[in-house]
């Protein structure tokens, strides 16, 4: 009998009799869900603090920036906690952050400040970027290098579920339905309109108090669970890493840039998804907030198909495919009218959803005792998700009109096809020196 994908995983996972490593793998596993909720909180954070606080496009989208521009910035840190100490001092470091930024929300809420929002999304930022750079390269190494990609693949599916559940179940309860203009709310009196922003701000606290508690009894968990001490195939050893030795792979420079722009391309039709369905399609909040749980259905769908589909295809191959794909969305989204332009974006979310692990797992392809550093690098790629977005935010601040700052993610769907051709075709896949 033909083995079930996840089965054929989780057995890759704990091969070699080492069964110790099934409950680890699970709760490495287990952390792709939880950042993949918070990150698919930050589409329905963006239009609710856009109402409250009065935003342009542009504004909210700081939202994106104060997130992913926390990825740049400790992304190397994150890597040298992981060389010093190991996956699991990073791990923790990295839940510990999270659950603290979740809890920092309920101050936030009682200041009525957009900048301590930021803040606080920056803290748990700050966090998921140690989860990150630990548990996709410790996942690549519970098992045969041949099937590493389909491993990531299967455990990033996780993060997929999230992005179902995050909008479809707490979008409703941070959502009020209430929709103010300006001059509504210029209207108001000052004890009104304190009212009116402090019932707002006040519908997060909930969610993410209960979502950092959840962290960090996951975080103690881990503290107490044997961690496998997993070490680099590279027999060189972890003083023989380097920068300069990393970034002499093409794979890994290749990999940096895709990333960048991927992530870039994910952030900006995810997070304005809700925006585009109430203006194209004229849907309610509420309504569209249930579009976005299926635009993540999409996504989660597109992982665990994709980590089947890599067992027969290519997946360089699979990736310029899918990337192909999209940019005829991007056309179909920005040109497109009603509720086509919807169904266009949760298409989009199913194809792009093998990106990010993929691009991954060929960019610290063959690193060795350089994997942690690659890492890093890559997660700073993240970085991406801050500075994409605000263009896309601008352009439909100047044009009037959000279809049109759809060319931001159809330009980097460009760049995934030119990042999977070259790969496929081993035309700049070599070490320098070699």
């Amino acid at each position: 009998m033909t083995k079930s994908p996840p089965q054929e995983v989780v057995n890759e996972a704990v091969s070699n009799g080492n069964k110790r490593m099934l409950f680890p793998f699970i709760l490495v596993t287990s952390l792709f869900f939880f950042w993949g909720f918070v990150h698919n909180l930050d589409p329905i954070l963006i239009p609710h603090l856009r109402k409250a606080f009065n935003l342009s496009d542009l504004e909210s989208s700081l939202i994106d920036s104060s997130v992913f521009i926390a990825y740049f910035a400790m992304a190397l840190p994150a890597g040298y906690v992981m060389r010093k100490y190991g996956y699991k001092s990073g791990i923790l470091i990295g839940l510990l952050l999270f659950g603290l930024g979740s809890i920092l929300f309920v101050p936030a809420a009682n200041s009525l400040q957009y900048i301590y929002f930021l803040g606080a999304l920056f803290v748990i930022a700050c966090g998921l970027t140690f989860l990150e750079t630990a548990a996709n390269p410790y996942v690549t190494i519970l098992g045969p290098a041949s099937t590493a990609t389909r491993r990531l693949n299967f455990s990033q599916s996780f993060n997929g579920l999230a992005a179902y559940i995050a909008p479809a179940y707490i979008g409703p309860m941070i959502l009020s339905g209430k929709n103010l203009t300006k001059t509504q709310m210029d209207a108001m009196n000052a004890p009104e309109l304190h009212d009116y922003l402090l019932e707002e701000a006040s519908s997060v606290k909930l969610p993410y108090l209960v979502l950092g508690l959840i962290i960090l009894v996951v975080a103690g968990i881990i503290y107490f669970t044997p961690m496998p001490d997993v070490k680099d195939e590279d027999k060189e050893g972890v003083d023989g890493a380097s920068f300069t030795g990393a970034l002499k792979s093409m794979k890994l420079r290749w990999g940096i840039v895709a990333q960048f722009f991927y992530v870039g391309a994910q952030v900006c039709v995810g997070s304005f998804f809700i925006k585009m369905a109430t203006t194209t399609a004229g849907l309610g909040e509420e309504v569209a907030a249930k579009y976005l749980g299926f635009f993540g259905l999409a996504f989660m769908l597109g992982r665990f198909a994709g980590t089947f589909m890599m067992r027969y295809i290519d997946a360089q191959k699979l990736l310029m495919t899918y990337a192909i794909i999209n940019v005829l969305l991007c056309v179909l989204v920005i040109n497109g009218t009603g509720i086509i332009v919807v169904y266009g974006l949760i298409a989009i979310a199913f194809f792009m959803s093998i990106m990010f692990p993929t691009i991954f797992s060929m960019g610290i392809e063959d690193l060795g005792h350089n994997t942690k550093i690659g890492s890093s690098l890559i997660v700073m790629a993240i970085v991406g998700g801050a500075l994409l977005p605000p263009m896309l935010g601008m352009i439909s601040d100047k044009t009037g009109n959000i279809q049109n700052g759809y060319i931001v993610p159809l330009i980097c769907f460009l760049v995934i096809i030119l990042f999977a051709y070259t790969r496929r075709k081993n035309r700049i896949y070599k070490y320098v020196g070699k």
